[in-house]
């Protein structure tokens, strides 16, 4: 099996994505979604952003390499009556099956960052844009001190390191990189603008227990349990999780969680 399909089926990533509807429809309404545009939502998950792009007017195809995920998109979108909502299974690395601008926006937030293949992943985006229209990414920025780049880089060091070539998903968040990848397919530098931008996690459950979700929810941070377990060091990984989800809890409600996250926002004009 493909592994990066492997990875995200693993868990039940829809158990995360509970505690990122918020930020997800805040997200979309800075965006200018509206009715009549044709979006594609790549790397979608379960619809945090399909949907409420879907509610804003636009015609909206969340692709994603999980099939799990791809069914609770089509569910999440059935029971809330959106006809001009689908979710279909697909490769940000090679999107052979949809034609060459067909989209007016493509959006992929922490989404085609984790594909291999990244100058692949910049071109069949750019590929699906028609000319004129716009690239919006949001990416998770590498030895950020806010959550998840903190969870990606403790997790790492529980883990064995990875196969030769690799090619780290964060690089994404580094603009250097973005501007070389959207440069190799075709896009001018002046046509990429970035901006720092939030996300925040809000659970009605304590700090720990949102722990215990990534733990037995969320491909990468299982991963790393499995491989401490192995060395004897779970309780280790464990408790620097705990401690690092407690000290960036922002909630004043006793019992319940609200965490943000820097995140890097790439804009490309096709």
């Amino acid at each position: 099996m493909n592994p990066n399909k492997a990875l995200w089926e693993k868990g039940d990533f829809t158990r995360i994505a509970e505690t990122m509807r918020e930020s997800g429809t805040a997200l979309v309404a800075k965006l200018g979604i509206s009715k009549g545009l044709n979006v594609l939502d790549l790397g979608c998950g379960d619809g945090t952003t399909a949907i409420p792009g879907a509610k804003l007017g636009a015609t909206v195809l969340g692709v994603d390499i999980a099939s799990n995920l791809v069914e609770a998109g089509n569910i999440r979108a059935k029971a809330e009556g959106l006809t001009n909502c689908s979710f279909r299974e697909g490769d940000a690395t090679d999107l052979h099956e949809l034609e060459d601008g067909s989209f007016d926006m493509v959006v992929s937030i922490f989404g085609a960052m984790f594909a291999p293949k990244p100058f692949d992943v910049a071109r069949e985006m750019v590929r699906v844009t028609r000319p004129g229209g716009r690239i919006v990414m949001g990416n998770w920025i590498p030895g950020d001190p806010t959550l998840v780049a903190q969870i990606l880089k403790t997790s790492a060091a529980y883990t064995p390191p990875p196969p030769e070539g690799f090619i780290s998903p964060m690089l994404w968040g580094v603009e250097d990189h973005v501007t070389e990848r959207f440069g190799s397919a075709g896009v001018a530098k002046e046509n990429i603008s970035f901006s720092k931008d939030t996300f925040t996690f809000n659970a009605p459950y304590t700090a720990s227990e949102l722990v215990n979700m990534f733990k037995n929810y969320y491909g990468p941070t299982m991963n790393a349990f499995e491989a401490a377990e192995k060395n004897g060091k779970s309780l280790d990984l464990q408790h620097e999780l705990e401690a690092l989800f407690n000290s960036q809890n922002q909630s004043t409600t006793g019992n319940t969680t609200s965490i943000p996250a820097t995140f890097l926002r790439v804009t490309v004009i096709r």
